[in-house]
């Protein structure tokens, strides 16, 4: 149904990166959403109402909330594709990460709800009429629910969106909470048992769980959270297939939304090299970070110097070195200063956050282990650097 849609109403609906194709997809699952859910609202209220069952008018409930959060995911992705303006020169796009963290906090408010009112129906049990008219209702919005997982679980992919991400989570719980309800009226039909309340309590659990899940999805974009590793190989490779850069270190990516990236690397390049020449070079690669990544680019120049087997020798020793004492330290800007007295390696290093020594106590041990390898007018001129991305 959504890919028929989608082929309807969405002009160029495989190019994804766009973020006026993301912002249609959006909005087409929130509105399919709206209809969905006030669907089954209406089902399960009058099953509830037939039935006289608490869990079922709670998850009839819960499924009007679910409207109102596909109505925030619509309005969410809508107001995250407006254009810059003064008072918010990168875009709007981390709006779309706020209206997954409002559905996430819909849906622990309604499981909070839910659990209450299951242990006042425990605390005063009713019965239960069984319905088929209610089972039926039930089984139909399983199927519903694990459809809507299904298309926002695929949408949340092909998008890359935490916030429709949420709401596949948020469905996928709703199918499991009716489940837990549709079985509680069976075993109250054939067992006599009244364990509507205890059911209730069960799935109001199981939506607290998803909402948390949910809000840490949409919460961790907000705060910032490391680039993922397919997007720093693509960068690390679109910079590297250029000869004239040797290396590349401290990327940072900033996320303003999905397809509002604006990265900052170092790039080193020879010390002997022609400085407008290895300009023009960094220049292009900017335009082709823009062009073929979608994300803004400010790349700094690092002049190392190349061919003299005197530092080639050291960096290499000094990479070694380093290696030996950890692999996940990496080593980068690398230079000699020879003087007649005493020789200074010069370099960057670059370690994980809560690497298991303080910075202090790290380089003081390169220092140690540095004039046992090299002798003791060899000093080390370290300035520490964090890992922004991890690290293959």
């Amino acid at each position: 149904m959504i890919s028929v849609l989608a082929g309807v109403f969405i002009k160029n609906k495989e190019d994804v990166k766009n973020p006026q194709v993301r912002q249609k997809y959006g909005m087409l699952c929130g509105i399919v959403g709206i209809f969905f859910n006030i669907f089954l609202f209406a089902g399960k209220f009058l099953a509830g109402t037939i039935s006289k069952s608490i869990s079922i008018t709670a998850d009839a409930f819960n499924n009007l909330s679910d409207a109102g959060s596909s109505l925030i995911t619509l309005i969410g992705f809508r107001m995250s594709g407006a254009e810059p303006d003064v008072d918010h020169p990168f875009g709007h796009g981390r709006i779309e990460y706020v209206s997954g963290l409002i559905v996430s906090g819909a849906i622990l408010i309604m499981a909070f709800e839910l659990v209450k009112s299951s242990v006042e129906k425990i605390i005063h049990p009713e019965p239960v009429e069984f319905s088929i008219l209610a089972v039926a209702i039930l089984v139909v919005s399983i199927c519903v629910k694990l459809y809507m997982a299904y298309y926002n679980r695929s949408i949340s992919k092909k998008i890359e969106s935490a916030a429709m991400g949420a709401t596949a989570i948020d469905s996928l719980s709703d199918s499991c909470a009716t489940t837990v309800v549709l079985l509680a009226t069976i075993v109250g039909k054939i067992t006599g048992l009244q364990i509507d309340g205890w059911c209730g309590v069960l799935v109001g659990i199981f939506i607290f769980y998803a909402g948390i899940s949910a809000a840490k999805d949409t919460l961790n974009p907000l705060l910032g959270q490391p680039p993922e590793e397919e997007f720093v190989a693509q960068i690390e490779e679109l910079v590297l297939r250029h000869p004239e850069i040797i290396g590349v270190h401290d990327l940072i990516v900033h996320d303003y939304g999905p397809g509002r990236m604006m990265i900052s690397l170092h790039a080193e390049v020879p010390a002997e090299g022609d400085i407008l020449k290895l300009h023009d070079v960094v220049d292009n690669i900017e335009h082709e970070l823009r062009r073929e990544l979608k994300c803004e680019a400010v790349i700094h120049m690092d002049p190392v110097v190349t061919g003299d087997e005197q530092v080639d020798y050291l960096k290499k020793e000094m990479q070694k070195l380093l290696s030996d004492i950890d692999k996940k330290i990496s080593m980068h800007d690398f230079r000699v200063v020879m003087g007649s007295s005493h020789t200074n390696l010069i370099f960057d290093i670059v370690i994980p956050f809560g690497y298991k020594m303080r910075d202090e106590e790290l380089t003081q041990y390169i220092q140690e282990k540095t004039k046992e390898k090299f002798g003791n007018n060899y000093f080390t001129v370290i300035e520490v650097d964090k890992a922004y991305y991890k690290e293959k």
